[in-house]
């Protein structure tokens, strides 16, 4: 068993110390052995039971930047922008404009 961090948990994020590189561990194979896991870059690997134990490895937190493995993401996706809503946003009246050339008594927003 790794001294530093133990079995693998599925979950689990984890940094090779020697390399700095970050990944998940998203599965494991009691038969054969093996720890699947994935970078943080999106590739699949597998590590074999002594392998595990033979790396230099730490627990850490999920990256903030979940997009590492997910192709084609822009920012303007992400919902990180300046369209954000914002409490004046709301209070504007949810009744459709009238439409051009129509009487402001036919729309129902007359006296």
């Amino acid at each position: 068993m790794n001294e530093n961090v133990g079995r693998p948990t599925i979950g689990q994020w984890y940094a090779h110390k020697d390399k700095g590189a970050v990944f998940q561990v998203v599965g494991y194979d009691d038969r054969t052995r093996t720890i699947e896991i994935q970078e943080f870059e999106g590739d699949l690997d597998e590590i074999d039971a002594e392998a595990w134990d033979a790396m230099p490895l730490e627990r850490c937190e999920p990256p903030e930047d979940w997009t590492g493995p997910v192709d084609d993401v822009e920012k303007d996706d992400l919902g990180y922008s300046d369209t954000e809503s914002r409490p004046l946003d709301w209070a504007q009246s949810l009744k459709p404009a009238p439409l051009e050339g129509e009487d402001l008594e036919d729309s129902g927003a007359g006296a």
